[in-house]
């Protein structure tokens, strides 16, 4: 869920801090993308893409396309997986999961067999990936703020509430100008609001940490905390019988999480040429996927890396072609002045 009705929010007050881009634009970035948002997409669009032996692939298969088709655009990414949640998250977990038909182990760190599964994937790929001690959004938040990574690309809005500055939706669109990035100090400065103040306003909002109060739009939020800074102000400053506060309120302790640096060692990010025999040995000897699929993708992905090589030689060859002279370099102000010295 993320932040609910942030992204509305943002537009509808903030327009300036949306950019609309391509795919393209993001050639030579380091992008930090939430697994979990991936995988439940495919695994959503694509429900139905079993093997012969029952087993769900389309969160694999969706996988492994998209991730090529980072790495045709010159995109590093990196992706975060979630490790054990939050104990206040864990029953809206378990609530997606249920709606969802989709059965995960929330009270561990234990790692499923469908994400090793990917992980495996991404390690053929030549692709790093990590494990977060515990949200991938904060993890990957982290990451940006270390500048280990240029953005995040989610679909959850809440990576900002986390302190992300610049936050990608739909990098796989299809289309030019679908890309949507937001930057965070942009919504501040629109907004007239700091950090603090932003997650304050997010929590009111409702995010997955606590429960939200119920009645209150996004817009008449923003009004409160933009007029009385803090929510332990703002309850002080509402109809409570239209706006009741919930009972037991943890809105301290959500506000803590989204402040709180993620422990864990310093990820080793390294990416390597993919490993088209060990992807076929995978992929179609173990999961049973058709093998002029496979073969057929990295043909084309090696046709793709190939053609661009091709041009950037081009490019480098028509830069060095050109002839250049001395004041393109240094701009001529004055002549220097001729001394006519006498040595004694």
């Amino acid at each position: 869920m993320g932040i609910t009705k942030l992204s509305d929010l943002i537009r509808n007050e903030a327009p300036s801090a949306i950019s609309y881009k391509e795919i393209s634009d993001y050639t030579g970035k380091t992008i930090a993308v939430d697994a979990s948002i991936v995988l439940n997409q495919f695994r959503t669009a694509i429900p139905r893409l079993h093997n012969r032996n029952g087993v769900n692939l389309s969160p694999l298969i969706g996988l492994f396309y998209r991730t090529l088709c980072f790495l045709e655009h010159d995109i590093k990414p990196v992706f975060v997986f979630d490790g054990c949640p939050p104990e206040q998250k864990k029953s809206v977990l378990e609530r997606r999961a249920k709606a969802s038909g989709w059965s995960g182990s929330y009270g561990s760190s234990s790692v499923s067999t469908q994400v090793q599964d990917c992980q495996t994937l991404l390690h053929h790929l030549g692709v790093p990936y990590v494990q977060a001690p515990g949200d991938a959004e904060a993890f990957c938040a982290q990451l940006v703020k270390d500048r280990k990574v240029d953005a995040v690309a989610s679909e959850d809005m809440d990576t900002m509430a986390f302190g992300s500055d610049l936050l990608i939706r739909q990098l796989n669109a299809k289309k030019n100008s679908e890309v949507m990035e937001y930057s965070l100090p942009k919504v501040l400065a629109a907004l007239q609001l700091t950090y603090k103040e932003f997650v304050d306003l997010c929590i009111l909002l409702g995010c997955d940490y606590c429960e939200k109060i119920q009645g209150l739009g996004p817009k008449r939020a923003l009004q409160l905390i933009q007029e009385h800074k803090t929510i332990e102000k703002v309850v002080l400053h509402i109809n409570r019988k239209t706006h009741p506060i919930p009972l037991a309120w943890r809105y301290r302790d959500a506000r803590e999480l989204f402040f709180q640096t993620p422990q864990g060692s310093q990820p080793d990010l390294v990416w390597k040429e993919p490993d088209e025999q060990e992807l076929v040995n995978f992929l179609c000897h173990q999961k049973h996927v058709k093998e002029e699929k496979v073969r057929g993708r990295m043909e084309k992905f090696c046709q793709t890396l190939t053609e661009r090589r091709r041009e950037r030689e081009e490019t480098n060859t028509a830069e060095k072609g050109k002839q250049t002279c001395i004041k393109d370099f240094f701009r001529v102000t004055r002549k220097r002045q001729v001394w006519n010295k006498k040595v004694h």
